[in-house]
């Protein structure tokens, strides 16, 4: 079943198409990579699934129901959640509390306050932060401080969790932790669309990876059929 589909979806800056004519999909239960160089439109694209841009044309659903147009708050409480480029936590704010937030105002009707905090409880000892839970979110590793952002988006209670470059500026030792995380989360029964530019975290756990080149999608496939591809060698992954 797929949970998100795209069907011609386009964005301009000015004159830059930023996301050309691009169709897509995401089947439930599957983990899908994005990747492309930079200034590809990969970002574009999360911020046009997610709510903060509308396209200029095209289709956008999810669980059947269009979303393009919007507003983010209204397409998290469908059961969307996403992380960001740059991480965007309340840094004077604990660590708890961040997660907190997600389980308070993310879901569809809220929650009551002892369920809530129960819930961001359980997803600091998922996502391995028990025991920073009282430290302000900004004095943690950045390594740790993506797992607060994932944990607040997680406490939404996301069907679809987008996670835009969660691995940027780890250690190797923090990459593959993070790939192991990533797992898990699908193993929860969530559905992940994730880009990325560390291609070995990418190829060792998407299912299908999507390339864009310059807005415009040049392949689909599985990571073998990406990483032999002659067009993605060429213009993104080198010999």
């Amino acid at each position: 079943m797929r949970i998100l589909e795209g069907e011609g979806v386009t964005k301009y800056f000015g004159g830059l198409a930023a996301v050309s004519n691009v169709d897509f999909y995401v089947d439930q239960g599957e983990i899908f990579g994005l990747i492309g160089p930079n200034g590809a439109g990969k970002t574009t694209l999360f911020n046009l699934i997610s709510g903060a841009f509308t396209p200029k044309s095209g289709v956008i659903k999810f669980k059947g129901e269009k979303i393009s147009g919007l507003k983010p708050y209204k397409i998290c409480r469908m059961g969307m959640a996403r992380t960001f480029q740059e991480v965007k936590i309340f840094g004077n704010m604990p660590v708890f509390q961040n997660v907190l937030l997600g389980s308070l105002f993310g879901t569809p009707s809220g929650m009551a306050s002892a369920n809530a905090a129960k819930e961001a409880t359980e997803l600091l000892d998922f996502v391995g932060l028990s025991a920073v839970k009282a430290i302000p979110a900004g004095g943690l590793t950045l390594a740790n401080q993506k797992r607060v952002e994932v944990a607040r988006a997680l406490a939404t209670k996301p069907e679809l969790l987008l996670l835009d470059e969660v691995m940027a500026g780890l250690n190797s030792t923090e990459t593959a932790e993070t790939m192991e995380l990533v797992t898990s989360i699908r193993d929860r029964g969530v559905t992940v669309f994730m880009i990325e530019h560390v291609m070995r975290a990418i190829m060792g756990v998407c299912d299908r990876i999507m390339v864009l080149h310059h807005g415009e999608k040049i392949a689909d496939g599985t990571p073998k059929e990406i990483a032999t591809s002659k067009k993605v060698i060429e213009v993104y992954l080198g010999e």
